[in-house]
């Protein structure tokens, strides 16, 4: 989520969810760990639809840094020069504008750090389309970072 309420109000649901579908869970099928994942993704994902079709907003899911919950487009640390700032906040327009499932990969596997073989489990796909997701995501974004420094 790009600002605290919200990721505040979607944990909400995700807890609500979780509770009301404890009975659903099957420990064969998946692990507990992804089943949460699985249910917290799809939660982000169907608010922020929501708030697209209202605002017409763009979609991101949690880029906060776990120490703090602050978003980690904004970099107040005296050590980041306003250039840096500015590269990331770009990169991050640049990871809203892709496809969900894009998005959903590259935000798991590079920011939140998880195997692919944990992601394609979250994303109930095959390791080699979340293997092609990223392809297609990293190809994207090299080619947006090109057009924007004119190659």
């Amino acid at each position: 989520m790009l600002n605290r309420e919200d990721a505040q109000d979607v944990a909400q649901e995700v807890f609500v969810k979780l509770y009301h579908n404890l009975n659903q869970y099957n420990s064969d099928t998946a692990s507990l760990k992804t089943w949460v994942y699985r249910i917290a993704i799809n939660q982000s994902l169907d608010f922020l639809k929501a708030k697209k079709t209202k605002k017409r907003f763009g979609f991101i899911t949690s880029l906060f840094h776990p120490d703090s919950n602050e978003p980690i487009h904004d970099v107040a640390h005296p050590g980041i020069s306003l250039e840096d700032k500015e590269e990331l906040e770009e990169l991050v327009r640049i990871i809203q504008s892709l496809p969900e499932k894009q998005q959903t990969a590259i935000i798991l596997t590079k920011i939140e750090d998880r195997p692919q073989k944990e992601v394609a489990e979250i994303m109930d796909l095959t390791i080699k389309a979340v293997e092609s997701l990223l392809q297609r995501a990293k190809q994207t974004i090299e080619k947006k970072l090109k057009d924007r420094e004119g190659f």
